[in-house]
């Protein structure tokens, strides 16, 4: 969206032009705090977020002081901006390769290969480490989730490890997955808002993630036991290979649309091969499940792209740009470059720790608040790798954090905990957050000596 921002300055800021914004999260939360006093089970995910929009979007257009028709055009470009149609066919691709590899066993066997690898004395690392991969390998902390939490319940009954603290490294491990993936929905909403390549951002995201997880692996090691694992079958190398394929292919630097259509295909062999009765009609009848799956945040990216294209002509998003960069300047130690551009990052930081706690989505949160992160960004020169981290770090922070997430929910679940129980031992998540803070400090250090 690099051309927007260039002009956003020149429209005049307004903070009525943010009420469509405001009756979103209004009717998203209400609705959701509603059914959730009501008793209602996965409460704030019952009015799906595109409905919840869609007033949102009406609203936005009789705000508009242009004509209607001049308005809808407005709203139509922000929908077929070139970065949003590019997020959605990602979106489409990354899903119907979740589902080829699921269909083809190949989550069954990954959460298999871990198992054969974790010792008796490292068991809650090594689950750590399974659903770690399996979420960064899937792009899904939900899917992650429920593949690997049955599996973690019966290790932890059977060893007689915390119920609580086997859910936490859970969700930690799929938080760090989901966080680090290429083909996670909050990567690619990141790196394509902030206008950077995926391997960057990449590299960038792992020096803070990897010592949030070395410190979360031993607060789990320490709790950790020798006892006997459940038995395991033979590795099914070949059900792996399309995970491991499209790990090595992206972070190599390969187009992300190459990297999951080889994975599509590959994942789709193997079915052929490994699977009784699978054909290519099933595996055309997979690819369009994998679309249906993907459905709500494709939906939702292309009408936060139009909704935030109205809200920018009406200098909507000029207004809580100048907020929070009177924040910025407000709150910095001092006014000098390196030092305003520290205060940029926790803006930056705190603009999607806030929408994502009003949203209960990491995505959403960092769809919503990715234009005004980027004109934050270019104005106190914060390298767009770096904006697109700080998106996706503290969203999966406040995620991995939220009573009401959807993650939290369907652990509490699974392990038939309250939600706090659950966040109480998300360890992973407090050390990524820790260390994202960390790491804004140590870069002002770094430029300054």
């Amino acid at each position: 969206m690099s051309t927007q921002h260039k002009t956003s300055q020149l429209v005049q800021a307004s903070g009525v032009a943010l009420l469509p914004l405001a009756l979103f999260l209004t009717l998203f939360i209400g609705v959701g705090s509603y059914l959730s006093w009501q008793g209602v089970e996965f409460a704030f995910y019952q009015l799906p977020a595109p409905i919840a929009a869609l007033p949102a979007v009406v609203l936005a257009v009789l705000l508009s002081k242009e004509k209607l028709n001049r308005a809808i055009e407005q709203f139509l470009r922000g929908v077929g901006h070139q970065d949003i149609v590019a997020m959605c066919m990602i979106y489409l691709l990354a899903g119907a390769f979740a589902a080829v590899a699921k269909a083809s066993g190949g989550v069954d066997a990954t959460v298999n290969l871990g198992l054969s690898a974790i010792p008796t004395s490292m068991i809650l690392p090594g689950i750590f480490l399974i659903s770690a991969f399996i979420a960064t390998a899937m792009g899904t902390s939900m899917g992650t989730i429920a593949a690997v939490a049955p599996v973690a319940l019966g290790i932890a009954q059977s060893a007689g490890i915390s119920i609580p603290l086997t859910a936490g490294v859970v969700l930690s491990g799929a938080m760090f997955g989901d966080n680090l993936s290429i083909i996670s929905d909050t990567t690619i909403a990141a790196t394509r808002s902030q206008g950077c390549h995926m391997r960057d951002k990449f590299k960038e995201n792992v020096k803070i993630a990897i010592p949030a997880a070395l410190v979360a692996m031993l607060i789990f090691a320490f709790n950790s036991s020798a006892t006997p694992l459940p038995e395991t079958g033979d590795i099914e190398w070949l059900k792996v290979m399309p995970y491991l394929a499209i790990l090595v292919l992206a972070v190599s630097g390969l187009n992300v649309f190459v990297v999951l259509t080889v994975g599509i295909l590959l994942a789709g062999g193997v079915s052929l091969l490994s699977v009784d009765d699978y054909s290519l009609t099933t595996l055309g009848q997979d690819i369009y499940t994998g679309f249906g799956n993907m459905q709500e945040i494709f939906l939702l990216s292309m009408l936060i792209g139009g909704l935030s294209e109205l809200m920018r002509q009406q200098g909507g998003l000029a207004f809580l740009t100048k907020l929070v960069s009177r924040a910025i300047r407000t709150f910095g130690s001092t006014h000098d470059k390196t030092s305003s551009r520290r205060a940029s990052e926790f803006g930056i930081a705190g603009l999607v720790s806030m929408v994502n706690l009003c949203t209960a989505n990491n995505t959403v949160a960092i769809i919503v608040s990715g234009s005004v992160a980027k004109e934050l960004a270019d104005e106190y020169q914060v390298e767009p790798k770096r904006s697109a981290s700080l998106l996706d770090i503290y969203s999966c922070v406040i995620q991995g954090l939220l009573p009401y997430g959807a993650q939290v929910l369907l652990l509490g679940s699974v392990f038939n905990l309250s939600p706090l129980d659950v966040i109480a031992n998300s360890y992973y998540c407090f050390a990524l957050a820790i260390a994202a803070v960390v790491a804004i400090f140590l870069k002002r250090s770094q430029e300054q000596i």
